[in-house]
């Protein structure tokens, strides 16, 4: 009896290390695919822009006129002093003879009046002349005088009239744009040629209103060549337009290029690359997230062990391929991306493939 009993104690031990080997046969370790949780990082937006002199000058006459001569076209570089454009000096040079007789007239009667006064000074010595008429010679030599001053005046006048018949560059540059032909009638005012300096550029944007709130003058900023992005030049907000253009409703921004490359010529193509403001959580594969009773929650793996936990997560956005997670996880850890529905808690895993987020 005693021997039976012992058979059948020996039996169920045997039943029972049975079982736990198939019961550890049951969960074998699963591979598994994984990622490293990243941060995500502020998005940068490339706007649109041209490159333009910080300093252009419209030059226009000040003188009703027919353009004549305009001896430059876009593009022409130009020197100080060089002549722009010209209008029919005619009349005003008829001006310029016209002042100079006046000159030569009021300086001969001045010499008489002046002589007069003199003789008449030397007579009112001797007593052979009177005091009166000493008196009105002194007053016709001074009238003379005047009359040389406002003569002289308007020879000055004419001259400065007749050098408004030509427009000369201020400075060195190139011509960037011209509004008259030759033969036209121009007003005064009206701008006929444009000249900018090409040692001083800026790029020029037009963003809109919620990406110039971003924005604050003295900011540093990136600008590409749109032609080759390899070539770049640094840069800082030099002025904000503070309305928005009304058509467009976007606002102009100005941007200082601190010494651009020689292909960033007037007028090229220019992406300015913006930063956007940082964004809070991380971005996740779909099939990251496993989903229980209305909960979200994604397979941790500990380093240590290869074993998997799950953590409950707050998915805040996302769409059929990625999901955004505000909170629950932390940057480094890593997660099983796909099969999440196979894995139980504290089971051993294989890493397959080790892809960054």
């Amino acid at each position: 009896m005693t021997a039976v009993r012992m058979l059948g104690v020996a039996a169920a031990c045997l039943l029972v290390v049975g079982c736990g080997k198939k019961q550890e046969q049951h969960e074998p370790i699963r591979p598994v695919l994984s990622l490293v949780v990243e941060p995500l990082h502020a998005s940068t937006l490339a706007v649109v822009g041209t490159v333009e002199p910080q300093f252009k000058t419209d030059y226009g006459f000040r003188m009703l006129g027919r353009l004549i001569a305009r001896p430059v076209n876009v593009g022409d570089s130009v020197v100080k002093g060089q002549t722009l454009a010209a209008v029919d000096p005619f009349a005003a040079e008829l001006a310029v003879r016209s002042a100079l007789a006046e000159v030569s007239t009021a300086q001969g009667q001045y010499i008489n009046a002046n002589g007069t006064a003199n003789r008449q000074r030397a007579l009112i010595e001797t007593g052979a002349t009177t005091k009166a008429t000493l008196d009105s010679a002194e007053q016709s030599s001074a009238a003379a005088q005047a009359a040389v001053t406002r003569a002289q005046s308007n020879l000055t006048k004419a001259r400065e009239q007749l050098s408004y018949t030509k427009l000369e560059a201020e400075y060195a540059g190139i011509v960037t744009a011209v509004s008259v032909q030759v033969g036209q009638i121009v007003n005064p005012g009206q701008t006929v040629v444009t000249v900018a300096r090409p040692d001083i550029r800026e790029a020029v944007i037009d963003v809109a209103e919620e990406l110039a709130g971003m924005l604050k003058i003295g900011a540093p900023l990136t600008v590409r060549l749109q032609l080759d992005p390899s070539i770049q030049a640094d840069g800082k907000v030099r002025e904000i337009a503070p309305q928005a253009d009304p058509v467009t409703r976007t606002r102009r921004v100005r941007i200082t290029l601190t010494s651009p490359p020689d292909l960033f010529r007037l007028g090229s193509t220019i992406n300015t690359l913006i930063p956007g403001r940082p964004q809070r959580g991380y971005r996740l594969p779909a099939t990251a997230i496993l989903t229980e009773g209305g909960q979200s929650y994604v397979w941790v793996v500990d380093p240590a062990n290869a074993v998997v936990s799950k953590r409950k997560v707050q998915v805040v956005g996302g769409d059929a391929n990625f999901a955004e997670v505000a909170d629950g996880i932390t940057a480094g850890a890593r997660v099983v991306r796909a099969g999440v529905h196979q894995l139980k808690e504290g089971q051993r895993v294989r890493l397959e493939g080790e892809p960054q987020a």
